[in-house]
């Protein structure tokens, strides 16, 4: 009963979840993920699923004797990097995704930024390689499948004007796609708790942020290290039109329904003005 009314509050609605690190990795997580995003399916709301695979890219650039090598978090992406991402991310992946969100019950299109020109993006730094910055997102091709009920699971590779392949930070995609599709909610799952005034104290989570006081605590040290560009992405968000957009602890059993159909709620939450 207490889910009821978030159940009538989102359905019909679009939530973006980014997914990725902990919960990706973690076989129980993996599945507890599906399921969530299986029930919000089953419930109307309009669930985008983007994701990343960093860990399995670096493993299988390890197998083949490639170091991988990252610059400010971003990976330096050679061209025969690029082809690596490429099968993993669009191949292995996002077809292993799609499977299990079928096995649950749900109905699911795998997709990558290449398709339909979903992605389009440009060399973002030439010292970088093939790692693209976000132009444009098209998205009739996911409006089209979420229309005829279909969960649009999107890898972050983009195309380029001349038919080029580019690694996209996945943050970034979402944060994007999310923003093209004025999003009621971005959920950002990562293997932390949220932002933390103290990060070596968990009670001193903050639940909810604008995103003056996010620029704030930038400037203050609160927001650091990895979590700028995550922060960065979520205030880019904002600003691209998504009601709301959360930084979620994705190694909480659940986390998703916790988030989106509980008065308990998880991790810190980014608005555009006055908290609620």
């Amino acid at each position: 009963m207490q889910a009821l009314p978030y159940i009538q509050k989102y359905t019909g609605r679009t939530v973006v979840i980014k997914y990725g690190g902990n919960a990706m990795t973690n076989p129980t997580l993996k599945q507890q993920v599906m399921e969530d995003i299986v029930l919000l399916q089953l419930v109307g709301v309009k669930v985008v699923l983007v994701h990343g695979g960093g860990p399995e890219i670096n493993d299988m650039m390890n197998r083949l004797g490639k170091k991988p090598e990252f610059v400010d978090g971003l990976r330096v992406t050679d061209l025969e990097t690029v082809e690596i991402v490429q099968m993993i991310l669009a191949g292995k992946i996002n077809k292993s995704l799609v499977g299990l969100l079928e096995q649950k019950g749900g109905r699911a299109v795998g997709l990558s930024g290449i398709d339909d020109r979903l992605i389009e993006a440009t060399c973002k730094n030439p010292a970088l390689g093939f790692v693209g910055e976000v132009t444009k997102i098209n998205t009739a091709i996911i409006t089209d499948l979420l229309e005829r009920h279909y969960i649009p699971v999107i890898s972050t590779v983009g195309s380029g004007a001349n038919g080029e392949v580019y690694n996209i930070n996945g943050d970034i995609a979402a944060s994007c796609i999310a923003g093209a599709l004025r999003a009621e909610r971005l959920i950002i799952l990562t293997d932390i708790a949220g932002i933390l005034r103290d990060p070596s104290d968990i009670s001193t989570l903050i639940p909810e942020i604008t995103v003056d006081e996010a620029e704030r605590l930038k400037a203050e040290g609160v927001i650091s290290g990895g979590m700028i560009p995550k922060a960065d992405c979520c205030i880019r968000a904002i600003n691209e039109g998504v009601r709301k957009v959360i930084i979620m602890d994705g190694r909480i059993s659940h986390s998703i329904l916790m988030e989106l159909f509980t008065d308990e709620g998880a991790g810190t939450m980014f608005l555009k003005g006055e908290k609620l």
